[in-house]
């Protein structure tokens, strides 16, 4: 939700993205119709259980001790895992939040409690 915020706050200044890519359905459009959410949570709850773990390093028992569906919870995460060598082969990105999920973001081996 982040990226379409930048977006229509980058096109208020001058407008190079078209409208059309703003109110599309998200998709990887692997098939005809095909939609993210076909397949992953609503994007304002993903984006609060991914802010919640990379933004601010909480756990899937602090995640879910917080509020959020266990089930939803752990395969998000588990996701985000799996995703995890796509990030290492793509293009460099912008900063803006206050954690880089670029190269430098790495999943923990160990977590010290």
């Amino acid at each position: 939700m982040m990226v379409y915020r930048v977006s229509r706050w980058r096109n208020r200044i001058k407008a190079n993205i078209p409208e059309a890519i703003l109110t599309k359905a998200p998709s990887a459009e692997l098939r005809p119709d095909q939609t993210d959410q076909d397949s992953l949570p609503p994007y304002d709850l993903l984006d609060q259980i991914l802010e919640l773990h990379i933004e601010q390093c909480q756990s899937a028992e602090d995640i879910i001790a917080g509020g959020y569906d266990e089930d939803t919870v752990r395969r998000v995460l588990r996701l985000v895992r799996m995703a995890e060598f796509k990030r290492k082969q793509a293009a460099p990105v912008l900063k803006v939040t206050s954690r880089a999920f670029g190269t430098g973001w790495r999943m923990p081996i160990v977590r010290q409690e």
